[in-house]
């Protein structure tokens, strides 16, 4: 088995993350900004894994992504990015559910 080298292109909450993980990573603002970063990355013949943030591999261009399809290394994929959405309203619902089914009856959460 060879080795090579991982690269995550992410924005910024998510890169200090991996950075403080010690993985290195490249910072980007925008989908157009990871197009060309991602671009440079795949002529990379050391790399063998990229990790992009979802929101980020969802705005590449169509030709960067035939040339992820059509070669092995390195491996693109996609991660899902921070979410700052509240959950606590979602959260309550699923338990009330999962209680619900567990035990057949609907029960109030204060």
């Amino acid at each position: 088995m060879s080795e090579g080298r991982v690269v995550v292109l992410s924005r910024a909450p998510s890169a200090a993350g991996f950075a403080l993980a010690g993985l290195p990573t490249v910072e980007v603002q925008d989908g157009g900004e990871a197009t060309r970063r991602l671009s440079a990355l795949l002529q990379d013949a050391q790399l063998a894994l990229v990790l992009v943030e979802s929101s980020l591999y969802e705005a590449l261009d169509d030709e960067v992504r035939r040339r992820i399809s059509s070669h092995v290394l390195p491996l693109v994929i996609p991660f899902p990015g921070p979410a700052w959405a509240e959950r606590g309203a979602a959260s309550d619902a699923y338990i009330v559910e999962l209680l619900r089914q567990a035990i057949g009856y609907q029960v109030r959460l204060r």
